[in-house]
């Protein structure tokens, strides 16, 4: 009995020491308001790729976009922030929506340039300014905001509400997973993509436990080979990194092959780089599966896919 108890302290220690490295890793790397930020603007001016398409997808699209904004009874959400194509506001056109789930400590007026930059290519992309995104809540609760809007909001019946999408970074990858999965509204998202999302074990210490086998949405996941997603530990025992290829690989194989998914990792990329990084591909697969953007869709689709002989990424995995 004196050895099993043992065997659980050991192990309980583990679990908690995990946890709290985990914690103020994810805190100490992901950009906050307080300056470790490299998405100013023109930030994409910075990227620079060898492959068409995920040069174009990075850059601007061909929208000019506005902005509005709305305030929040749930002080954690703050303020639902909204980016928008100019054009919008004349005609009767609906527009495909996006929902971003923030970083560790990272609300969306830190790193606004990514939003506009989003939208020029002819989204509706909302954000909030919770940084505690993990459990999905705060996202759920905006997507039921965004259902419901005002009808004096700009926005008024101008969203698609058939093509909406999801996208999360590191905490808010888990925060998307669960949005989809754990809200009866999740069922409203048609796609996601999650970059560098924290792995199951520690996602589970943390409290934004996720069970990637229940989404049943075309899904796109990646992570940095660096050793901030990486360490090349075993991620069951000690400190493996936010998103080790472990991880991706389970989550992966656990979704049905019926469902359209993606894994690939960005090659040299740190942590705090994977927005950056990703930006080019996760724009032309939102692209492609809420519009039907044929060009986005050769990036991920047959032999040829641009993503299969793009020196950027490796560990490719895809079932389309």
């Amino acid at each position: 009995m004196k050895k099993v108890l043992k065997i659980v302290l050991i192990l309980a220690v583990i679990l908690l020491a995990l946890g709290i490295a985990a914690f103020h890793y994810i805190k100490s790397v992901m950009p906050s308001g307080n300056g470790n930020n490299d998405i100013v603007e023109g930030y994409y001016k910075k990227f620079h790729s060898n492959a068409p398409l995920e040069m174009k997808y990075s850059q601007l699209g061909a929208y000019d976009t506005a902005y509005t904004e709305f305030s929040s009874a749930d002080k954690s959400i703050g303020k639902v922030r909204v980016w928008y194509p100019r054009e919008l506001e004349n005609g009767a056109k609906t527009w495909p929506m996006i929902m971003v789930v923030n970083a560790s400590g990272t609300p969306a007026s830190s790193y606004e340039p990514f939003f506009p930059r989003l939208a020029s290519w002819g989204f509706i992309v909302v954000g909030n300014e919770d940084g505690q995104t993990g459990n999905g809540k705060t996202a759920s609760l905006t997507l039921d905001f965004m259902l419901d809007l005002p009808s004096d909001s700009v926005l008024f019946d101008k969203i698609d509400y058939d093509s909406m999408g999801i996208i999360g970074y590191s905490q808010g990858g888990a925060g998307a997973i669960c949005a989809v999965t754990k809200y009866e509204n999740g069922a409203r998202y048609k796609a996601m993509f999650t970059g560098s999302a924290a792995y199951p074990t520690l996602a589970k210490n943390m409290g934004w436990e996720y069970d990637a086998s229940k989404i049943t949405i075309p899904y796109f996941m990646a992570a940095g080979t660096g050793k901030s997603d990486d360490s090349g530990n075993d991620p069951e025992k000690s400190y493996g990194g936010v998103s080790p290829l472990s991880s991706l690989i389970a989550n992966y194989n656990s979704i049905g092959e019926d469902v359209q998914k993606v894994r690939a990792r960005a090659v040299g990329a740190e942590h705090e780089q994977m927005l950056m990084r990703s930006d080019g591909y996760m724009t032309a697969w939102m692209l492609f599966q809420l519009t039907g953007n044929e060009e986005a869709g050769t990036v991920f689709g047959g032999e040829n896919a641009e993503i299969l002989h793009n020196a950027n990424w490796q560990d490719v995995e895809k079932n389309h």
